[in-house]
């Protein structure tokens, strides 16, 4: 058995995580989950304290994307039932924008399928971008927009775009077998390009698509050689209609450990537990935020994740507080209802972009 205390021990005086210590992680047995989990905990703790950072998608442009990612509902090829449009006007962005922020949303997320923005587009977020701060001057947003070319990155930064979300998925050596229409070596450029423009990078990965042991703590090492200031972890919600639609390889514990070897392999920077996290997480979406200590609220861009209530009844449950809100005193109700809007996702349910 693996001496967790000792391995965070190890971590907190700044040692860098082995691949022999993060398969142990992995395949630690259920009798060493909370030991695991408390001395993740302790991490959490010493770089984010009870702290929950909320974060809020607006879906600017939804399907018909040319990629043929295998995970996801917008793919080429898809007979996912999912909502297809193009973008949507700046009106209705800072509409949705608002409603996050105002359920305790500190960082607002504007996604856009395709394979990469257009300058046009680039311009077309920019504006929306504007009209966000004009209003929400404190907010941070992240976009995700694909691939960028050239400039782009320039470009988003200078209309105020404060980070950019372009995960890598998967490993390296297992990624052709998910996407055929683009390389990981274009996603790391893309993340790069956005580094270099003074934009953080924010960048994780989707598990449960069948990648071994080894290959999961390839990809999660990657994230932490890239630098990524952020690192959503979504966990495959498998969508009828994709190639992926059967895959069910996840447990609770096994989602557990996966966002543990975030935390042990990266101390210091934003877990997210992202996409998916209701259905394999389940009931241990609570202990989860021991080791994470950041989440989307409310819906997905085509899915419907848990009600915008139950995840702040959730974090004040556990004695967290929202960053960027003010600690509410013990005899004042917790703000559980706010006012989210309802993507109209599919019945059945993918949560990866």
């Amino acid at each position: 058995m693996t001496d967790f205390a000792a391995l965070a021990d190890q971590q907190l005086a700044g040692g860098t995580l082995t691949a022999e210590q993060a398969l142990a992680i992995l395949r630690s047995g259920d009798e060493e989950l909370l030991d695991l989990v408390a001395a993740g905990a302790r991490l959490r703790r010493t770089h984010f304290g009870n702290r929950v950072k909320v974060n809020y998608l607006v879906n600017l442009k939804s399907g018909l994307c040319p990629e043929d990612c295998g995970y996801c509902s917008q793919r080429l090829g898809s007979e996912a039932p999912i909502l297809k449009y193009s973008w949507l006007k700046p009106d209705e962005a800072l509409s949705q924008a608002s409603q996050g922020i105002q359920g305790g949303a500190s960082r607002v997320c504007l996604v856009a399928s395709g394979r990469g923005p257009s300058d046009r587009d680039v311009e077309r977020v920019g504006d929306i971008v504007g009209k966000i701060k004009a209003d929400h001057p404190d907010v941070e947003i992240c976009a995700c927009l694909g691939l960028l070319k050239d400039g782009q990155a320039d470009a988003l930064h200078e209309a105020g775009v404060d980070a950019y979300n372009h995960n890598i998925n998967t490993s390296e050596s297992r990624y052709a077998d998910i996407c055929s229409t683009h390389t990981y070596a274009d996603r790391v450029g893309t993340i790069d390009a956005a580094k270099h423009s003074g934009m953080s990078a924010c960048s994780g990965l989707i598990v449960g698509m069948g990648e071994t042991d080894e290959e999961l703590v390839e990809a999660i090492f990657a994230l932490r050689d890239l630098d990524s200031d952020s690192i959503p972890v979504n966990f495959l919600m498998p969508f009828e209609g994709t190639p992926l639609g059967q895959d069910w390889n996840l447990t609770p514990q096994r989602a557990l450990r996966i966002l543990a070897l975030a935390r042990f392999a990266c101390p210091d920077r934003e877990v997210r537990m992202a996409g998916g996290r209701e259905m394999h997480l389940r009931t241990l979406q609570p202990m989860a935020l021991h080791l994470a200590n950041s989440l989307f609220l409310g819906d997905y861009l085509t899915s419907q994740g848990q009600a915008a209530a139950d995840d702040l009844a959730m974090i004040a449950d556990g004695g967290w507080e929202i960053v960027g809100q003010v600690p509410q005193s013990p005899d004042e109700p917790a703000l559980t209802h706010p006012v989210i809007r309802d993507r109209g996702a599919g019945t059945t349910a993918s949560a990866n972009a």
